[in-house]
């Protein structure tokens, strides 16, 4: 470590967790053109040893410092346990990751992190980064994508809600969990309640409900059910549903990270006084609301009814 840290001024940003496959990359890569359309300069920094073909315009790489690649090839590991090495180099490595930073001064960052689930539910030296950056002047919010196909299944989105609050409470960051992929949900089968049930994660009876339905499930209905209790004692899992390519969503996402790191109250931009009452108070006034993506991406019963009748 340096023995003369450099003093960062004030920054914010976002780290970028999930697990593989959620869109953690495409999302870095939809909102670094999003907010850089809106005026802010943004700096997006891989965290992914094991990224590869980045679509992204990256500032800070850590295959500069690392690969998977290589850890796996030298130290004959597998992709787990090489991950967890090159998270515990990085941590080792501080010196270089501020050397790197301190060149973007006045940016908001966009922290794109590896998609190995155990490094933010379990292991240390993900959240001791975070830790690190903050005593770095930096003000992050962790943006948690999960894909939005696990809402067709209850048993898999149980376990996606264990997941998030098991995330939410090993990170210890202001946390925003995004339902990604939303453009797709319709490929993956009907939702058995409408969208916001998921999203605001309502009453969870009614997927024990379906889950005995399935003879497996049905004998482990009292776990579930403890499962299920846990999640709703803590109360703090609820989703922003997200498509990447519709700029009305991408603003839903933006704003919610905005009041959870702090951004908001910031002067940086130009604000309405609406505005920052909404962040204030709470309020979604200019968020797209949740029925506006479901009748969008969602096809309602009504809907349907319809196109059966139109196809007889």
């Amino acid at each position: 470590m340096s023995k003369t840290p450099k003093q960062f001024s004030l920054a914010f940003g976002q780290a970028v967790i999930g697990p593989p496959g959620s869109g953690k990359t495409t999302y870095c890569f939809g909102m670094q053109e999003f907010l850089s359309t809106i005026g802010r300069k943004v700096a997006v920094v891989n965290l992914d040893p094991a990224n590869e073909g980045i679509p992204y315009q990256c500032a800070v790489d850590i295959s500069e410092l690392i690969t998977l690649t290589d850890v796996m090839e030298n130290l004959k590991l597998g992709p787990n346990g090489g991950l967890i090495y090159c998270m515990e180099y990085l941590e080792a490595n501080f010196d270089w990751l501020q050397e790197k930073l301190s060149q973007f001064r006045g940016h908001y960052f966009l922290f794109d992190c590896p998609g190995q689930v155990e490094l933010f539910t379990h292991h240390s030296s993900l959240r001791n980064i975070f830790d690190q950056l903050a005593k770095w002047n930096f003000r992050l919010a962790a943006v948690h994508l999960v894909d939005s196909h696990y809402c067709t299944d209850p048993g898999k989105f149980i376990s996606v809600l264990c997941t998030s609050l098991s995330t939410m409470l090993h990170v210890a960051l202001p946390h925003v969990n995004v339902l990604s992929k939303m453009d797709l949900i319709e490929q993956y089968g009907k939702l058995a309640f409408n969208l916001d049930y998921y999203t605001e994660v309502l009453d969870l009876s009614y997927l024990l409900d379906h889950l005995s339905s399935d003879p497996f499930f049905k004998n482990y209905h009292r776990l579930n059910q403890k499962l299920v209790e846990v999640v709703e004692d803590y109360s703090l899992v609820s989703f922003v549903p997200l498509n990447v390519q519709d700029k009305e969503s991408m603003q839903h996402v933006m704003q919610a990270v905005d009041k959870a790191n702090g951004y908001s109250f910031g002067n940086s931009e130009q604000r309405s006084l609406q505005a920052l009452m909404s962040a204030a108070v709470g309020a979604d006034f200019h968020f797209t609301s949740t029925l506006a993506v479901q009748e969008k991406y969602v096809p309602s019963q009504e809907s349907a009814v319809k196109e059966e009748d139109m196809d007889v």
